[in-house]
């Protein structure tokens, strides 16, 4: 009588139980007629997901660039990150660009809405480029849920920078990406606002489960990240 054979995880255990995000050694360098200048140095980390992770460090450290690679908008010079297991560098650009399309969503500190687009038009729009029919509803639901229902047809320059940057954060949410990344997303902002948008990131991203990065100077943001990952001269200070 031959003995069972121990159980393997299935290919889908295995899968859920993969990184989100796995950032592996990833170095960025420029060069010019001064020299070669290193930006981001063995940068190598995992996030899972629901994970809420801050990128912390001064001006210049990096920070920006790592998310700018993060997001497949700029290229490493060594090293890779993987998203939900797909190599983003082995991909060509159109490929990065589906790939974002499909698991990611963006917060950006100068809100990037398009201004010749209503506020519903401009959280319409990822949906349409990815051909969901149900945008216009969908996109309607989701400003309403951050606090914007009465204002769909209203263009940006007649929003205020926080109506503005709810826009944004509801057209980042409403794809429900796998990641959503954040660039100084309360930069632009006074206080209070800042305050208020924040918070609504940190409950949509509750609600959705989405693993979120973001860069800030804040050190009061940041602490509300499960982790923090400081950057300076390019590399990760350990034990941060």
């Amino acid at each position: 009588m031959s003995e069972t054979p121990p159980e393997t995880p299935s290919s889908s255990t295995a899968a859920a139980s993969a990184p989100v995000i796995a950032v592996e050694h990833v170095h960025k360098s420029v060069t010019d007629s001064t020299g070669t200048l290193d930006i981001l140095r063995d940068i190598d980390f995992r996030l899972a997901a629901r994970d809420t992770v801050a990128i912390v460090g001064a001006s210049g450290s990096g920070k920006s660039t790592l998310l700018s690679i993060i997001a497949g908008l700029d290229t490493p010079t060594r090293g890779t990150v993987r998203l939900a297991g797909e190599d983003l560098f082995a991909l060509d650009e159109d490929g990065r660009a589906a790939l974002r399309a499909r698991r990611m969503g963006f917060v950006f500190q100068s809100f990037q809405l398009l201004g010749n687009l209503t506020a519903l038009e401009n959280v319409m729009l990822p949906l349409e480029l990815a051909q969901r029919r149900d945008a216009r509803p969908l996109a309607a639901e989701m400003l309403g849920r951050v606090g914007l229902g009465q204002r769909l047809g209203h263009y940006p320059k007649v929003l205020s920078g926080g109506e503005q940057q709810r826009v944004a954060l509801a057209r980042a949410f409403v794809v429900q990406p796998d990641v959503l990344l954040a660039d100084e997303p309360t930069g632009s902002l006074d206080f209070a606002t800042g305050e208020t948008i924040m918070r609504l990131m940190f409950d949509l991203n509750r609600e959705l489960g989405t693993t979120l990065m973001l860069v800030t100077h804040d050190r009061a943001i940041a602490a509300r990240c499960d982790r923090r990952i400081t950057i300076d001269a390019g590399r990760i200070v350990p034990g941060d």
